[in-house]
């Protein structure tokens, strides 16, 4: 599982880069899909980790509104905060803890309780997909995207 998290963290990472060659404006523009922008698709992905891992350990989720981030700076920085408690609960996770679940309540009320492994799995593939979204943004700035072929990155 650690392996996939670093996948994604990699590729947040080239997105980063990438999104240093561009014009603010681009990284901010209100696009069709995901979170209507380049920069907040990466903070919501980012912010969406934090809120499960840190309510599959029982600690305070950082509450931050999504409006108020404007920079790349600010979501490199919400990046370097929350990875490292996520790199922790994942490196922890144990077969042991396979069989946990986390009980949430909706927005509507209802109640849903999701097994941790479910919950990693989401986070990951929620990642892949806002990135997936990314991918078709730049294509339509004539940029190239940033490469997300597993097979040719070096995972620890």
């Amino acid at each position: 599982m650690i392996n996939m998290f670093q996948y994604n963290w990699q590729i947040r990472e080239d997105w980063f880069k990438w999104c240093e060659t561009i014009p603010y404006e681009e990284l901010t523009k209100k696009r069709m899909g995901g979170m209507q922008s380049i920069i907040h698709n990466l903070f919501h992905v980012i912010d969406c980790e934090q809120i499960w891992v840190n309510q599959m350990q029982g600690t305070s989720v950082i509450i931050k509104d999504i409006n108020r981030i404007s920079s790349l700076n600010d979501v490199k920085s919400f990046s370097n905060l929350t990875k490292p408690a996520t790199e922790s609960f994942i490196k922890s996770h144990t077969s042991e803890s396979e069989d946990r679940t986390l009980v949430v309540k909706s927005r509507n009320g209802t109640t849903n309780s999701f097994s941790f492994d479910k919950i990693i799995t989401h986070i990951l593939s929620h990642e892949i997909h806002h990135i997936g979204q990314l991918s078709v943004w730049s294509r339509e700035i004539g940029l190239k995207p940033v490469s997300s072929d597993l097979l040719f990155r070096d995972l620890i």
